[in-house]
């Protein structure tokens, strides 16, 4: 039986890559989801935190996250939820990848509601909006390729980041662009998964598999 357990929900909707066979999927963490599964396996694993509850349900909790690690489980964060927890928790252990991470190890200011989007309750828990982290990296590439002026790009972000998480959309953005006539901006929203960085942050996960390697000391 595989002992590397996965906590996943909407960051793994288009995915180019299947999730391998020896790894458990589980529904995005809630509080005491890895109580659980710490109590359920005498051997300590390896738990791969990417989505993680916050509204519906209390948060998967660090005390429960800290426990894993004191028991010998080696714990990974990353795309959202685990993202939040792995930058917090450096300090005691927890381990974290990717773009998502970073943004949050390298700007302690940097906001949760960043991740946060609206998704299906049932699995694929298909996401209906938007994080803003997603959106960000779309306006960044519209000001690397000069597809929109400087201040238009700082207008829309300021825009976006009082919108209420829920009501961050493609529609919404489109509609945004196009009232305000950059329609030449819109060009690239057609192919905007590469703009989701949650996905790629968890494909190169599990295309790296980091969790496998072994440490060296010098």
């Amino acid at each position: 039986m595989t002992n590397v357990h996965l906590f996943v929900g909407p960051s793994a909707v288009g995915m180019k890559i299947p999730v391998p066979d020896d790894i458990e999927v589980h529904p995005p963490a809630r509080r005491g989801a890895v109580h659980q599964l710490i109590e359920r396996h005498s051997v300590p694993g390896v738990i791969l935190l990417a989505d993680g509850t916050f509204h519906s349900y209390p948060a998967v909790g660090h005390r429960e996250l800290r426990d894993a690690i004191e028991s010998g489980w080696q714990a990974w964060g990353l795309c959202s939820m685990g993202a939040i927890r792995a930058a917090e928790m450096l300090p005691l252990g927890m381990r974290g990848y990717g773009a998502v991470f970073q943004a949050f190890a390298e700007d302690p200011e940097f906001a949760d509601d960043e991740v946060a989007l609206v998704h299906g309750l049932e699995p694929p828990f298909r996401p209906v909006s938007e994080p803003m982290i997603h959106i960000r990296a779309y306006f960044d590439h519209l000001r690397m390729t000069g597809a929109l002026a400087p201040e238009h790009i700082d207008q829309a972000l300021a825009h976006f980041k009082c919108r209420w998480y829920a009501e961050r959309s493609l529609p919404a953005l489109v509609e945004y662009l196009t009232d305000l006539g950059h329609l030449t901006a819109l060009e690239d929203i057609r192919d905007f998964d590469r703009f989701r960085l949650k996905t790629r942050d968890l494909e190169s996960f599990l295309t790296d598999r980091p969790w496998t390697l072994k440490e060296t000391h010098a």
